[in-house]
């Protein structure tokens, strides 16, 4: 199978059930990363990271991300209009039945749901993110000592932070984000 029509079913895929927005892609982008090339799970936390500091939606900058990765410019426009594509579908057919069913009790009963499951992805997400940046899985496995469990680095830039924001909450959170970028290249995280 080309990588183009891969990348066209996966990001479809990924678009059709990541209910909930850019964190809610992070599981998909995970599985992709585990099953093909096109980037690594280290890969994964940048595009992350960046994703977070850029204008735009995360979900559409990580996709055009891993679709430039797995095919150049062409599979970077595949990836974010395959991305896309459900979601237009989606609004376009609740849209249509929105205006009979909106008093519907079953219809409001499905958005709680909804609700539930998005909560879930976006946990899901946020778990994998925080094991993913402040702990080396792999190399625990590989040696089982215990103090190659920690990211130490990330870590104590974690506290740090946290800290920071903190002690001085009315700081602006770009603060924090350029502040950190620049650790991180600066200290090689």
């Amino acid at each position: 199978m080309s990588t183009y029509l891969l990348v066209i079913l996966e990001f479809f895929k990924t678009g059709l059930f990541a209910i909930g927005g850019g964190l809610a892609t992070i599981p998909f982008l995970r599985e992709m990363a585990e099953r093909y090339p096109w980037f690594s799970l280290e890969d994964l936390l940048d595009m992350i990271a960046v994703s977070e500091s850029t204008p735009g939606p995360m979900g559409i900058n990580m996709a055009t991300y891993a679709g430039y990765n797995a095919g150049g410019i062409l599979g970077g426009v595949i990836a974010t209009l395959s991305l896309i594509t459900p979601s237009i579908f989606v609004i376009v057919i609740i849209a249509s039945f929105m205006k009979r069913f909106k008093e519907s009790v079953v219809i409001q009963r499905g958005f709680y749901l909804l609700r539930a499951a998005t909560a879930g992805l976006i946990a899901g997400a946020v778990f994998d993110v925080v094991v993913l940046s402040l702990f080396n899985v792999d190399v625990y496995r590989a040696s089982r000592r215990l103090l190659d469990f920690f990211n130490w680095p990330a870590l104590l830039m974690f506290a740090l932070l946290v800290f920071l924001i903190r002690k001085f909450p009315k700081v602006h959170p770009i603060a924090f984000i350029g502040a950190s970028a620049v650790m991180g290249v600066v200290f090689k995280l």
